[in-house]
């Protein structure tokens, strides 16, 4: 049985049968390759939640009230690819429930497993990807579940728009798709990059950030910062647009890689999960708008009808 809830929030609104939204916690840490510790990140993120104010007052609300479950982590960790596979059976488990999954990482290879879930579940799938590096390599150090790799599969399966990106290897040229790349040095100078981001998406998103997206300034405590990132509004504005826009169907944050001297990141990522969450359901005042979502041609429900997931 799950003792903890997220956020602190009231048990009554922690159940499973009756939230809207499910946060999978993934504590994985296996194939980074500079600072390790974002293993630790679903443990500092929770924390730094159970502190956090939960009225938005940005969009006058109360998110929890929908809702949040807060569902057993993912421990799996005897190899990279079972990792995957674990991520990808428990994201899948509750996209079929009907509820709004999120995960919370863990390095970056924990979105091979719930974006292939997502695609699996929604049909003509955007992935965007918020980071700075660009993680298309279609294998590193002898896995293709390797966080260098995060978003390969989804760019060979699903229409992937980059967002943020200032640190790439050469070879990932190769397999980019340069007409959907945002990078950092010319957005800087681009009043319209959100829109045209937005123009290219369709209809279903699913958002996997990984907090390196965010200029270390701001967000130190990750495992392979790089300068010249995103900042806090400009972000949000960004996010905010695509939810209203768009109808996003679940995202990921991964890569906190928590620092005890140092807890404004970790606070950083709670604020931002939760302000997503807020955007989300700020226009979604009756129980059917939400189930709606889920029930309708865009979920890819024949798929589920030979598996058991229960």
């Amino acid at each position: 049985m799950n003792k903890r809830v997220y956020a602190g929030i009231p048990e009554q609104y922690s159940k499973l049968e009756t939230s809207k939204v499910v946060l999978i916690p993934v504590p994985y840490d296996g194939t980074s390759t500079w600072q390790k510790g974002a293993d630790k990140g679903p443990k500092a993120f929770l924390e730094a939640s159970e502190n956090m104010e939960l009225y938005d007052i940005e969009t006058d609300s109360e998110v929890y009230k929908n809702g949040i479950f807060l569902a057993d982590e993912v421990l799996e960790n005897s190899s990279p690819e079972a990792m995957v596979k674990a991520v990808h059976a428990a994201t899948k488990s509750f996209i079929i429930k009907n509820k709004f999954v999120t995960l919370f990482g863990g390095e970056h290879s924990v979105s091979i497993g719930s974006i292939r879930a997502f695609n699996e579940c929604f049909n003509s799938l955007t992935v965007v990807q918020i980071d700075a590096h660009a993680d298309l390599r279609k294998e590193y150090e002898g896995s293709k579940c390797n966080h260098a790799c995060a978003v390969y599969e989804a760019s060979q399966t699903t229409n992937l728009i980059q967002v943020g990106i200032r640190s790439m290897d050469k070879a990932e040229k190769t397999v980019m798709d340069l007409d959907k790349v945002f990078f950092a040095h010319d957005m800087v100078n681009d009043d319209f990059w959100m829109e045209n981001a937005i123009d290219l998406m369709t209809n279903n998103v699913f958002i996997t950030i990984d907090l390196d997206a965010f200029d270390p300034s701001l967000m130190p405590s990750t495992g392979t910062p790089e300068p010249g990132g995103l900042l806090w509004y400009e972000t949000l504005e960004f996010l905010k647009k695509i939810f209203n826009e768009k109808n996003v169907v679940g995202f990921d944050i991964v890569e906190l890689c928590p620092n005890p001297n140092e807890k404004s990141s970790d606070f950083l990522a709670a604020k931002l999960y939760y302000k997503m969450l807020s955007y989300k359901f700020n226009n979604q005042d009756e129980d059917d708008q939400y189930d709606s979502e889920f029930n309708d041609s865009t979920s890819k429900s024949g798929k589920f009808e030979d598996e058991d997931y229960e």
